[in-house]
């Protein structure tokens, strides 16, 4: 059964795993997803969402949305600022028009999240004005996935039992890596390793970073907050999700280690695990059916 629009900030969730029936020869996937409080923080401040097809023709026409938020430790109302985006984004990739290019949709809506998560901190008054939150947004459809991010919050590709790191940390440390300021073997000890670049919330406008890839039958797609890759190595990652096993297992799995390692921080995963692809080629940025 296709389902519809799905956010939640959870206290400590329990994974569930989400099929559908598929249309013959598309774009097909499974997922779990799992959002947990750590073991110091007394509040969610992570914020998970998903938008499913609502029948077979939005399969081709719209196809899947996941995306995760956390809002950033520090600021008033992190809960309301990740809430806010994601919810923002799964309503704007409902209504967008069918068969909009989910790269430039993705651009479009973290850029209308960012405006919402803005106006939610002015409306709740003057000491929630700076509310700001990370994003990272998973679209799929055909045989492409589509990411879009802002923060540090991440999105991995496991493939064949290897990990793939498809996002880049919008961190100062980073920034200052991409500058020659210093070296990628000094990056795990800069001091401004977790101070983020860019967020939704601190400006007008935000540049989201956004790259596509095709994917494959068995590919899974992670997105994850820094409360779980901060713990948990890509290649463990890989181990634990990319053996084809049971889904919620995988991201309780995940989210354990990540406690038993450290849980000073609120830990969110989504597991995507591609069924079934649809082979397209483009044309004049039309896509095409292969036969």
């Amino acid at each position: 059964m296709y389902r519809g629009l799905a956010v939640s900030n959870a206290g400590a969730a329990t994974a569930t795993a989400q099929e559908s029936q598929p249309l013959q020869g598309s774009m097909d996937v499974e997922f779990a997803e799992l959002s947990d409080l750590g073991r110091v923080r007394e509040g969610n401040e992570d914020c998970i969402g998903h938008a499913a097809p609502a029948g077979p023709q939005s399969v081709r026409s719209h196809g899947w949305l996941f995306v995760l938020a956390d809002g950033v430790g520090g600021h008033d109302r992190g809960e309301v600022a990740s809430h806010t985006a994601v919810e923002s984004i799964v309503q704007g990739f409902h209504e967008a028009a069918a068969g909009e290019p989910h790269g430039a949709l993705l651009q479009r809506l973290v850029q209308k999240a960012n405006k919402n998560v803005i106006d939610a901190g002015l409306s709740v008054g003057s000491t929630a004005v700076g509310m700001a939150t990370t994003v990272v947004a998973c679209a799929l459809r055909y045989d492409r996935a589509a990411i879009a991010h802002v923060g540090d919050s991440r999105c991995y590709l496991i493939r064949r039992g290897q990990s793939t790191l498809l996002t880049r940390d919008h961190t100062v440390a980073n920034e200052h890596v991409k500058l020659g300021l210093i070296s990628s073997s000094d990056l795990a000890d800069s001091p401004t390793r977790h101070v983020l670049s860019r967020c939704l919330g601190n400006e007008l406008i935000v540049a989201a970073e956004v790259n596509e890839h095709q994917v494959f039958v068995d590919d899974v797609l992670l997105l994850c907050s820094d409360g779980l890759h901060g713990s948990v190595t890509g290649s463990e990652m890989a181990a634990v999700a990319g053996h084809g096993g049971d889904l919620p297992a995988s991201a309780r799995r995940l989210v354990d280690i990540a406690n038993q390692r450290d849980g000073g921080d609120n830990i969110s995963v989504q597991l995507i695990r591609v069924r079934s692809v649809e082979r397209v080629g483009m044309y004049r940025g039309r896509p095409y059916l292969l036969r």
